[in-house]
C-alpha cells in the first residue's frame, strides 16, 4: 500500500490516510479480505503517531470499509457494491460542494455556477 501524506495540508493526517485507503479499496488496489499493515507498522513507515493510524482505521471500520479482528489485524471488508457506489457519490458531492463554496466566496451566483458547469460538461469527452 502506497500512502503519501502532506503535512502542510489543511486536511488532518488521519483523513488523508482514510481517503487514500478508501480510494485503494474502491479502485480494487486492496482486495476483499486483504490485510492492512498493522497500526505500528504503518505508523513507523509513515513516521506518524500510532494513534493517528488507529483513528483512521477506526473511522474506516465505522464506515464499513474495513473489519478489525482483535489480535489478528485489520482487513478490507467484504465488497458491498452499493456501499462502494455511495462512497464514490459522496466524494463527488463533497468536491462539488467545495467548488460551489469557492465560487460563491468570489461572488458567483447560482446562474453563474450553473453556466460554468454547463460549459465544463460540453467540453467533457463523454464515452
Amino acid at each position: 500500500m502506497h500512502i503519501i501524506l502532506n503535512n502542510s495540508s489543511m486536511v488532518p493526517i488521519y483523513e488523508q490516510l482514510m481517503d487514500q485507503v478508501k480510494s485503494a479499496i474502491l479502485k480494487g488496489d486492496l482486495a476483499e479480505n486483504e490485510a492492512l499493515p498493522s497500526v505500528r507498522t504503518l505508523s513507523g513507515q509513515l513516521r506518524i503517531s500510532a494513534l493517528t493510524v488507529k483513528k483512521a482505521y477506526d473511522r474506516l471500520e465505522e464506515e464499513g470499509f474495513v473489519v478489525t479482528v482483535h489480535g489478528k489485524g485489520t482487513y478490507v471488508a467484504a465488497a458491498d457494491r452499493q456501499l462502494a457506489l455511495e462512497a464514490r457519490r459522496k466524494s463527488v458531492e463533497d468536491d462539488f460542494a467545495s467548488a460551489v463554496q469557492k465560487a460563491a466566496a468570489v461572488g458567483f451566483g447560482r446562474e453563474d455556477i450553473l453556466q460554468i458547469v454547463e460549459i465544463i460538461l460540453e467540453d467533457y469527452p463523454w464515452s
